[in-house]
């Protein structure tokens, strides 16, 4: 399978990367011309008077267009949200589109003040959101957060949503997005071949290197990884650093302060995993291998662990023999004065839906999306996906495969302890710095001294170009 022409349910560190760069390609038409729209003067179909049946004062006979990507997911699950939507409101009309090149196609109805009332800005070549915030085109969801949840009576509706959920969709102190789907990245396993042999799964990096060691003996690699990307070992080298650093070593990453790469987590991180490498512990040939290869190999059980996230479930629908039983563990802690326990997690949201300040039906647009994130509807869509919703509790009650049922105890058990990176997206040339520099490392040509002097000379070039627009957290 080829792994770049691969549609998967959940975007990769690799796939952020590419939709970022085909984005900018639109951004420059997008930015010159969408200005045109911000006076204002484009007409919204008249509210209602809000009730509290009726908390965003939907007119009960305003047209409700709905733009979605029809990608992994497919679209059925907006589809029914609109079935929702049009059962409240029976006098209205709803005109559904379901696309995979989202900014292709709405582009130029932004840049002429004729967008849909909601869209799923989701896929390779999305709309530039940044740009989109600069040139107010798009709503502040401050509105619907603040309404009562559909069907979870006493919360509003941001009460309902996972840890990050609003931080991951708030630009310039406005949240303008709201991401249905929540990826959680860890170390996956057999639990069935883990119990054949015995193994336990370690809570510290002391345990997991005695473990490796125990682990070679019987002739299987500890870990494989996926060497063509390796953003993707990246991910619990950095998850050992927030652990043990906690949020300011996040923040002081991701806002480019000075001698951010140089600070203590990060550089114990790097030791870790070039130990890892300097002992024999990854599978011979790894840094050759793409994400399908390594995967393959790890199903096969010629290496016991492999970092990836939340999507590899599904990914390896028929690549997994019967009874592999994969699940996820949180990523074993440096130990010692971490400030983040070791149940923490990294975790993202993703599939993200707007409404445009220019929609004919902005309320109508905020009322689907308070149908779409009610549990009824997120708890469909992980019934149907086997995917995690951003929507808390939504997964209760149903019986889970062992991957998706790991995953969601992953997050139960990290509670608000949850964390992300945001200069991966924000700054695409310093995350290739960094995917770079790990390869090198976990391959025994760097130093993690080099290794931390390297991306952060990568990241001072990003922080002193003043045409990089920068963002803060």
């Amino acid at each position: 399978m080829n792994p770049e022409s691969q549609v998967r349910p959940y975007p990769t560190r690799r796939a952020l990367l590419k939709t970022a760069a085909t984005a900018a390609i639109a951004v420059p038409a997008l930015a010159g011309c969408v200005t045109a729209g911000k006076d204002d003067d484009a007409p919204a179909a008249a509210g209602a008077d809000k009730t509290a049946e009726n908390p965003l004062g939907v007119k009960a006979d305003a047209p409700l267009e709905v733009v979605v990507f029809k990608g992994g997911y497919g679209d059925d699950y907006a589809v029914a949200a609109e079935t929702k939507y049009q059962q409240k409101y029976p006098q209205t009309k709803i005109d559904h589109k379901g696309l995979q090149k989202v900014g292709e196609a709405m582009q130029p109805r932004f840049v002429a003040g004729d967008p849909p009332d909601v869209v799923d800005n989701t896929g390779a070549g999305r709309l530039d959101i940044a740009t989109l915030v600069g040139a107010s085109q798009v709503s502040d969801l401050a509105g619907l957060l603040d309404a009562p949840s559909l069907d979870q009576p006493g919360k509003k509706v941001r009460d309902t949503l996972l840890p990050g959920v609003v931080e991951d969709g708030t630009f310039a102190g406005k949240t303008v997005a709201l991401n249905f789907t929540y990826t959680v990245w860890g170390l996956w396993y057999s639990k069935s071949l883990f119990t054949e042999r015995g193994w336990a799964y370690p809570k510290t990096w002391d345990e997991m290197i005695t473990l490796c060691g125990e682990i070679k003996k019987t002739g299987v690699a500890p870990w494989t990884y996926q060497g063509k990307y390796p953003e993707y070992i990246n991910d619990p080298l950095l998850s050992m650093a927030a652990k043990a650093g906690g949020p300011d070593l996040v923040k002081a990453v991701d806002n480019l302060q000075p001698g951010a790469w140089k600070q203590d987590g990060l550089v114990q991180a790097a030791t870790a995993f070039a130990e890892l490498a300097g002992r024999g512990f990854l599978m011979s040939g790894s840094e050759a291998l793409s994400h399908t290869e390594a995967q393959a190999a790890w199903c096969q059980k010629k290496a016991a662990f492999i970092p990836c996230g939340s999507w590899l479930e599904s990914e390896q629908k028929g690549v997994a023999p019967a009874g592999f039983d994969m699940v996820m563990g949180t990523v074993p802690a440096r130990g010692g004065s971490d400030k983040l326990p070791v149940t923490a997690v990294q975790a993202a949201s993703s599939e993200s839906f707007l409404v445009p300040a220019k929609a004919k039906n902005p309320a109508g647009g905020q009322e689907y999306l308070r149908i779409l994130f009610s549990k009824e509807s997120a708890t469909a869509f992980a019934k149907a996906n086997s995917t995690l919703p951003s929507v808390t509790g939504a997964t209760d009650g149903l019986t889970l495969t062992s991957g998706l049922g790991s995953v969601r105890d992953a997050v139960t058990a990290a509670g608000r302890d949850t964390f992300t990176y945001r200069f991966r997206t924000w700054y695409a040339p310093l995350a290739k710095a960094v995917d770079d520099a790990t390869g090198e490392l976990v391959n025994k040509r760097l130093s993690p001294a080099d290794w931390a002097n390297r991306i952060q000379k990568a990241a001072d070039q990003v922080a002193q170009d003043s045409t990089v627009t920068k963002f803060t957290r």
